[in-house]
């Protein structure tokens, strides 16, 4: 009798202790399969919300109207070059005048029709001296007017010019640096995105291999209790634990 009573507080000891690891494996296993749907959950949210693939460089536009044509700010300052002529006839003038004022003086003294003759001739030379001095000083004068003019119109039009490059330059840099900034925080968060997918599969993979230890663990426990009775039973009866006379 007391061999049958030791049987059964062994197999009730096996069934309760297996019973026990059992149900502890179960709550392991059903904890890691939460866990893995939550992270499956998680890294299929992460791929469908990525962000949408653009071209970092679709907003740049043409710089070309930054540049104009300058040509009709230039101008031919020689065209116009006048000959200076004005200053001329008025120095003949008062040669004129003045040599008809010495005739008079010479033929009111009686002088001789030769001192008359040479009076004039000198008269003459001095004129054309006289006006070929003035022309070309006038000529000069008017030769560096237009050449100051052309060199402030070269000076104005390279200054133009290279306001332009400037403008052209910049705009340039600017949309670049914008293109490699979208480029820059595309690239930035792809690689969060991916890191937390990456993330989110390992705790996926770890929740899954859990769960399928914590089955195997259980299945173990639960078989381990049949087992357990079943091999105490069987030492109970080679003992004749259960026999009758």
């Amino acid at each position: 009798m007391a061999a049958v009573t030791a049987a059964i507080v062994g197999a009730a000891a096996v069934g309760i202790g297996g019973a026990i690891q059992s149900g502890k494996e179960h709550k392991n296993m059903r904890r890691a399969r939460g866990e893995k749907a939550m992270a499956a959950a998680k890294v299929r949210s992460l791929q469908n919300s990525r962000q949408t693939i653009t071209n970092p460089y679709g907003g740049v536009t043409s710089l070309a109207n930054l540049a104009s044509d300058l040509s009709g700010q230039m101008s031919n300052p020689y065209e116009n070059l006048g000959v200076a002529t004005q200053a001329a006839e008025i120095q003949i003038e008062e040669a004129d005048i003045a040599l008809a004022n010495s005739l008079d003086a010479m033929m009111a003294t009686g002088a001789s029709a030769g001192g008359a003759t040479a009076l004039a001739q000198a008269a003459l030379q001095s004129k054309k001296g006289v006006a070929a001095g003035i022309e070309a000083q006038e000529a000069q004068n008017e030769k560096l007017r237009a050449q100051g003019e052309q060199n402030l119109q070269e000076r104005q039009t390279q200054e133009q010019q290279r306001l332009q490059q400037i403008a052209i330059s910049e705009g340039a840099r600017e949309q670049q640096a914008q293109a490699a900034g979208n480029i820059f925080m595309f690239n930035a968060k792809e690689d969060r995105t991916n890191a937390d997918i990456s993330y989110n599969i390992a705790k996926e993979t770890g929740a899954a291999q859990r769960q399928a230890q914590a089955t195997a663990n259980r299945d173990a426990a639960t078989s381990g209790i049949f087992t357990g009775i079943g091999s105490i039973a069987s030492g109970a009866l080679a003992g004749g634990a259960f026999d009758q006379g």
